[in-house]
C-alpha cells in the first residue's frame, strides 16, 4: 500500500498508521495547498478522519495549472515516485518542490576590475579654444590648469613639450603668456573622471576649509595651510588643498583657484582667487611684484651680518627619486635669478635663529636654498640642512620651521589691499614658546626695500 503524508511525500512508519484500505483519495487532490499562506511556525494538531473536511461529490469544474508535483504520464516510475521526507507532526510542513540542479552565483567584479573602474578616464576629441578678457596674460600651463583642473602638472608640461599644443597654429613653451581673443589647439586630453575627495570618510571638506580661512570677500580668499598638507596633487598625492576647493564651486561652475603655492611642509598665508577675472588679476600682481609675502624661520646659528640680501642663480637638479634647487651660475641651462631680504629677530644664544624673510621673486625652494646658502639652514629640512655634528635642542620638533607669516597684496578690483597674517603652526608655536619667543616682537624685514 503506498502511504503517503499530507503533502503527498512517503509517510516513516509502520503500514498500520493509516486506517485506509487503500489509497484512494488524498487532500491534495482538492485543496490547492500552493495557495495557502499561513505564519511559519505555528504547532499544527495531528490530523484526525473526523476533522478531515466532506468530500464533496459535485465541484464546479475550474481550471488551474498543474501541480509541481504531480505524476507526469510520460514519465517513468521512478521519476514520478515520491520524495521522501521527515513527517514531523510539531512543524506545519512546506510543500515540496523539485530539486534542480544549483546554480553558480554571478560572480563579483575582480579587485582588478574594480581599480580600473575607479581610474576610468575620459578621452576627449581637438578642441580650439578662444582665450578670454579674464585669462589674457596667464601662462600656458595655469590656463590649461584652470580650464582642466583633472590634468596633472606633469601631463600639461608633456603635451606642450611634445608641440600637441598650439596657440595660433605656433609651438609654446609652458611659461609663455596668452593674449585675448587667441586660439588655442589643444590636443585629445584623458581626463580622470569625477572622483570622491579622498579625504577622510565623513571628514567635513568645506567645514574644514573654513576653519582655516583667514580672510574672504567675493573675489578673494587667504587660507591658513597646515603644515605637512600639500597645495596641488602629484605622484602618490591624493589628499591636497587644490582637489578639496572643489567643494566651494559656485552656481556658475567656477571654482577657487590657487594664485601661487607652498611647499608641502611649509605653513601659512596661502591666496586663493574665486574667479578667473580673480585669478588673472592677482596672477598679474605677483609677476609684477606687487604682492609683499613675508616668512619666518628658524635657522641653526645666528648669521652675521643679522640683517642682509641674498641673490642667486638656481636650477633644477634630479637626484634619485627627488628633485633639488642647487646654486648655479648665470646663463647655466635652466638657472633664474632669486632674490631674497633676511633679518634676525631674536636668538637663543648662538644655537638658533629665529629669521624674517621675505622672497623678492619666487622660485621653487627659494627661502630653503639661500638660508642655507649663508650657512645657517631652516631646521627640520629634509633636503638642505647639512651642518656636521648638529644636533636639535630638546623639545623641538623636527620638522620644516618655515611659516608664511603675511601676505600683502592689492585687491584685484582696486578695494585697496588686502593684509593678512597667520599664527603660528603647532610645532613653531612649540619652539617659540620653549625659548620664550614673543611673536609680537618688531619685525625689522617689513623696512627692507621692495626690489
Amino acid at each position: 500500500m503506498d502511504l503517503r503524508s499530507f503533502d503527498g511525500s512517503p509517510r516513516r512508519g509502520r503500514s498500520d498508521d493509516w486506517d485506509l484500505d487503500k489509497a484512494t483519495w488524498a487532500p491534495e487532490a482538492d485543496i490547492d495547498i500552493d495557495a495557502i499562506q499561513e505564519p511559519r511556525g505555528l504547532r499544527r494538531e495531528p490530523d484526525s478522519d473526523e476533522r478531515r473536511p466532506a468530500r464533496s461529490t459535485e465541484r464546479p469544474a475550474r481550471s488551474r495549472p498543474p501541480r509541481r508535483d504531480a505524476p507526469r504520464e510520460d514519465a517513468s516510475p521512478r521519476e514520478n515516485a515520491p520524495r521522501r521526507e521527515d513527517s514531523r507532526t510539531d512543524m506545519r510542513p512546506e510543500p515540496r518542490t523539485p530539486r534542480r540542479a544549483p546554480v553558480a552565483a554571478p560572480a563579483g567584479p575582480t579587485r582588478a576590475e574594480l581599480k580600473a573602474a575607479a581610474t576610468d578616464t575620459l578621452q576627449t576629441g581637438v578642441q580650439t579654444l578662444t582665450v578670454t578678457e579674464d585669462e589674457a596674460d596667464m601662462r600656458v600651463d595655469r590656463f590649461l590648469a584652470a580650464r582642466f583642473p583633472q590634468l596633472s602638472f606633469s601631463y600639461i608640461q608633456r603635451i606642450v613639450r611634445k608641440g600637441e599644443l598650439r596657440v595660433n597654429g605656433r609651438r609654446v613653451e609652458t611659461k609663455d603668456r596668452i593674449e585675448a581673443g587667441q586660439a588655442v589647439r589643444v590636443p585629445p586630453l584623458k581626463l580622470d573622471q569625477a572622483r570622491p575627495m579622498s579625504a577622510k570618510v565623513g571628514e567635513d571638506v568645506a567645514g574644514f576649509l573654513a576653519s582655516i580661512t583667514l580672510y574672504e570677500d567675493a573675489d578673494v580668499m587667504v587660507l591658513s595651510k597646515p603644515a605637512g598638507l600639500a597645495v596641488q596633487g602629484g605622484s602618490g598625492t591624493k589628499k591636497h588643498l587644490d582637489g578639496m576647493l572643489a567643494v566651494l564651486t559656485d552656481e556658475d561652475g567656477q571654482r577657487p583657484r590657487l594664485v601661487h603655492r607652498l611647499d608641502k611642509d611649509t605653513s601659512g598665508c596661502l591666496l586663493v582667487a574665486k574667479s578667473r577675472f580673480a585669478a588673472a588679476a592677482l596672477a598679474k600682481t605677483f609677476r609684477t611684484r606687487s604682492a609683499r609675502k613675508i616668512y619666518w624661520a628658524v635657522v641653526a646659528g645666528v648669521p652675521k651680518p643679522r640683517q642682509g640680501r641674498v641673490s642667486t642663480y638656481l636650477a633644477k637638479e634630479e637626484r634619485e627619486d627627488e628633485s633639488f634647487m642647487r646654486i648655479a651660475k648665470h646663463g647655466d641651462k635652466g638657472a633664474t635669478h632669486a632674490v631674497s631680504y633676511y633679518a634676525v629677530i631674536d636668538t637663543m644664544a648662538t644655537k638658533l635663529s629665529w629669521l624674517s624673510m621675505k622672497p623678492v621673486t619666487g622660485r621653487t625652494h627659494q627661502l630653503r636654498v639661500h638660508a642655507a646658502e649663508i650657512g645657517h639652514p631652516i631646521l627640520g629640512d629634509p633636503k638642505y640642512f647639512d651642518v656636521e655634528n648638529w644636533e636639535i635642542p630638546g623639545g623641538i620638533q623636527h620638522k620644516l620651521h618655515l611659516h608664511a607669516r603675511r601676505l600683502v597684496v592689492p585687491h584685484p578690483r582696486g578695494k585697496g589691499t588686502i593684509d593678512v597674517s597667520a599664527p603660528l603652526p603647532p610645532h613653531m608655536e612649540q619652539t617659540f614658546n620653549l625659548l620664550g619667543w614673543d611673536v609680537s616682537h618688531y619685525d625689522p624685514i617689513v623696512e627692507s626695500p621692495e626690489e
